[in-house]
């Protein structure tokens, strides 16, 4: 059972309501989300691209401009080496065109996820040489790659890299932690320790955008030229789900506003073949519809396909090439849903007094160990980490809570790992196969996790009664999208709604809708839980008894006081719109 906490603010909210135009409902939420003053809730829901920050604010960004330079100059080729995931396909795509445009010869590499792994690898650095690449550009990858780097630098080759991963660190025998930065040409993270960037949380995509502006500036070109990629970067600031707040929630608000009339032919085949309305495009349809399907070529075969697609200039070959990729992803969801329920069984066989769950599975497919530790982790409410076979070693993804920094964690415990990389909330490492139960006992040994930080929490921006729900109340939520990470769709709670009705709906039955009377009007409201039903029948039957319950879903008919979590949804349906409450939870 979730605790539920309502979130509270100190802020005058009459005061600013005086002041700003704006609805009261929506100035509480801001105000209970921290924003306390007239120029930060202006900031937010005005923003616009003239207030993101300059590229040159990047510590190495000159160095790395100058260097791309010398290459374009000196007719040397350059290599844009890239990841496998969707941050790693769009920042790919983003340097890639930005160069041919700057007149670069240029070229791409994306690694393969079993076969190479995550990041720079000596055979491909060692083959890049051999092909002419005087100059590599990473981009999602790079921070961690001292050794690689240093073997590059060795073959004469120039390095720039551009990364939003951790910084990884030694410490010393006197506990003193030392950054561990690779001897690159110039490094553009803006979460190395002397940057001066201002905004520490943008993704691969996002930061590849930001070279494309330098570039561009450096080369003579039109800046307003690489607005063009902002779609790009929205896709992967989304899919890589970092906080929709400061830049990136500009980037994905202007992104998506240009996803919708985009003219790229592989991104129109990939959203016509997944059925879905270009105009209607939202988080929610890049995180989960589009976002998977580009994945799924890096998970089951080679990434390249998704950046081919991103590339190609014609339709039939796009819509060949899209129907790969939804037909990969179909495929990467079968392999999910057994490889969750295998993983699930390994840990109810482990130790029940575990805080942090380290599981191994020999048989699951390496590409979808992070998407089973995301399932893990939300099923539990514990950082998990889900290993399996690799091609030298075992492998693994890790996925953490709010109140565990993973990527710290793991560096804690480094001397048990072969290689590691990520953030505080997903991490990637690889380890041998005798260090898997070491690795477990160190973990739980550190974790100082308690009881209070495993429970799940439902954080409700503002206790709202269904009178006070409406079209308008809908429609300024609407100003504070797009929804994310950072950045949640609002969640309101409210005591004693009166029920009257239930259905339950979906072929397994598991969708429950109930019908809440309005008790100032006598108006109904439908409520909507996806996967609630069960919980709904454990509660009828514990507290009314079985035969009660059987004659509530037999007649569709009830008379209860229950409290809700929701959220406000919008229901069309034979062109009639209607709003109903999307239960977070209930009781």
């Amino acid at each position: 059972m979730a605790k539920w906490m309502l979130k509270r603010s100190s802020c005058d909210i009459e005061q600013l309501s005086r002041r700003i135009g704006c609805s009261r409902i929506i100035l509480e939420i801001l105000a209970n989300r921290g924003f306390k003053t007239e120029e930060e809730i202006d900031k937010f829901i005005n923003s616009t691209t003239d207030d993101l920050y300059s590229p040159s604010l990047f510590k190495d960004m000159a160095k790395g401009v100058l260097a791309v330079k010398e290459s374009v100059r000196n007719g040397e080729k350059i290599t844009v080496y890239g990841d496998y995931d969707v941050d790693g396909v769009m920042s790919s795509y983003i340097l890639y065109s930005a160069l041919s445009r700057c007149g670069a010869n240029v070229s791409s590499y994306i690694p393969h996820r079993e076969l190479e792994g995550y990041g720079m690898n000596n055979e491909s650095i060692y083959r890049l040489k051999s092909e002419g690449t005087e100059l590599i550009i990473t981009c999602d990858n790079g921070i961690a790659s001292v050794e690689q780097i240093d073997l590059a630098r060795s073959l004469g080759m120039k390095v720039v890299v551009t990364d939003h991963h951790e910084v990884a660190y030694e410490t010393d025998e006197n506990g003193t932690r030392c950054v561990r930065l690779p001897d690159a040409n110039a490094i553009i993270n803006p979460k190395q320790p002397d940057c001066p960037y201002p905004f520490k949380l943008l993704c691969a995509g996002a930061i590849a955008y930001k070279f494309a502006c330098a570039l561009y500036k450096e080369f003579g070109i039109d800046e307003s030229e690489a607005l063009e990629f902002m779609e790009y970067a929205a896709i992967a600031t989304i899919c890589d789900v970092v906080d929709l707040v400061d830049e990136n929630r500009i980037i994905a608000k202007r992104g998506l506003e240009m996803l919708r009339t985009t003219k790229n032919k592989g991104l129109n085949a990939l959203i016509e073949r997944a059925g879905l309305t270009k105009s209607n495009l939202g988080t929610y349809h890049v995180g989960f519809i589009i976002g998977p399907c580009i994945n799924a070529t890096g998970r089951l075969e080679r990434a390249t396909i998704s950046l081919e697609l991103l590339l190609c200039k014609d339709d039939e070959e796009a819509a060949v090439l899209a129907e790969r990729l939804v037909t990969l992803n179909e495929e990467r969801k079968q392999l999910t849903e057994k490889g969750v329920e295998r993983v699930a069984e390994i840990i109810e066989r482990m130790h029940g007094d575990d805080r942090v769950i380290l599981a191994y599975d020999e048989l699951l497919h390496e590409s979808i160990a992070g998407i089973v530790a995301g399932r893990i982790k939300e099923a539990y409410n514990m950082p998990a980490i889900v290993l399996t076979n690799g091609k030298d070693m075992i492998k693994g993804s890790a996925r953490s809570i709010e109140k565990y920094n993973m990527f710290e964690k793991l560096s804690e415990c480094s001397e048990l790992i072969e290689k590691f990389g990520g953030h505080p909330m997903a991490a990637g490492l690889s380890l041998k196969h005798e260090n898997i139960e070491k690795l477990r006992r160190k973990l739980n040994e550190l974790c100082g996790l308690t009881p209070d930080d495993i429970e799940p929490i439902i954080r409700i921006d503002k206790r709202l009664s269904l009178e006070e729900i409406s079209f308008d109340l809908f429609e300024s939520i609407k100003m504070l999208e797009p929804f994310g990470k950072g950045n949640p769709t609002p969640i309101f709670a409210e005591k004693n709604i009166r029920v009257v009705g239930v259905r339950l709906l979906g072929k397994s039955c598991n969708v429950l809708k109930l019908t809440c009377i309005r008790k100032g009007n006598g108006e109904k409201l439908e409520a909507v839980s996806f996967g609630g039903a069960k919980k709904f029948e454990e509660l009828i039957r514990q507290r009314f008894g079985d035969s009660l319950y059987d004659d509530i879903i037999s007649k569709g008919k009830c008379s209860f006081d229950m409290d809700f979590v929701y959220t406000i949804g919008l229901n069309e349906y034979m062109g009639r719109k209607s709003l109903q409450l999307i239960l977070k939870d209930f009781r």
